[in-house]
């Protein structure tokens, strides 16, 4: 029998992200939605990838979170699980899949993960949640929590600003972050809020925090691959670093296949059979 196979790497699993937690290792997280980057951030070496509700801005052109559907996320994320060999794919809850009631929750969640491949869900919201997270954490799926700035709640909050800047909306949230480790959650996300206080957090659970305009103070951090990879031209939040540029890349490049094609270049004599 041939020893020459090649091993898979060690799937990224809750319990990993808890014994990174325990050890003081950095959780790294990006977004992914379609199979080709989810093959590339994969590969890049990411622990988690995140199928946000954000799909429906950055695929479809849409100004809010709001518009995603169960059956859009299902197929983003059947897209990337297929890409995935190590990390661990995450899928968010879309707006209006759990907000109804507890038993809805569970049906919506029940049937993304059957019906996705993915290995837990993300689910925006504090205390007023928790009944539907431990229903959902009871059937078997890991939930990700996810406090601060829930873009979801975009219209309620009155825009994308920092959150829990005062005192009172600090200690709800502290609170909040609380309850949804009591209530079953394996990790949180924690979006746009004072350093300090996603420390705070960070320190007072047991569960990985993971930030996104939260400082360096928590668990790991995520961030929207297109945003931070420079394709999305001209959004330059304070808290995103560009680890490349690449719309001025993609643009020139079909600009020059465009010239090509246009001065009969392409195809070469070399590039036809």
């Amino acid at each position: 029998m041939s020893t020459n196979t090649i091993d898979k790497p060690k799937k990224v699993t809750t319990a990993t992200v808890r014994k990174m937690k325990a050890e003081g290792q950095k959780i790294a997280m990006l977004t992914a939605y379609d199979y080709t980057t989810a093959r590339l951030v994969d590969a890049g070496g990411v622990d988690m990838i995140l199928v946000g509700d954000s799909a429906t801005n950055v695929m479809a052109g849409n100004e809010t979170t709001l518009p995603m559907t169960l059956e859009e996320m299902i197929y983003h994320t059947r897209c990337v699980v297929r890409g995935v060999e190590r990390a661990m794919v995450i899928a968010d809850m879309p707006f209006g899949s759990y907000q109804v009631s507890a038993e809805q929750g569970v049906a919506n969640a029940i049937r993304l993960m059957k019906e996705s491949g993915a290995q837990g869900v993300k689910m925006e919201g504090g205390r007023e949640i928790c009944d539907t997270i431990r229903r959902i954490t009871a059937a078997g799926i890991p939930v990700c929590g996810h406090l601060g700035l829930t873009p979801q709640s975009v219209n309620q909050f009155g825009g994308y600003g920092v959150r829990a800047k005062e005192d009172a909306e600090a200690k709800r949230l502290l609170e909040d972050a609380r309850a949804l480790e009591e209530a079953g959650c394996f990790a949180m996300v924690l979006e746009k809020i004072p350093a300090a206080l996603a420390e705070q957090v960070a320190k007072s659970v047991t569960i990985p925090v993971i930030g996104i305009g939260a400082g360096a103070g928590v668990d790991g951090q995520v961030l929207v691959v297109t945003d931070m990879l420079g394709m999305n031209d001209g959004f330059r939040p304070k808290f995103l670093r560009l680890y490349s540029d690449l719309a001025p890349v993609i643009t020139s490049a079909i600009g020059n296949y465009c010239a090509d094609v246009r001065a009969g270049s392409f195809p070469s004599a070399a590039e036809q059979y």
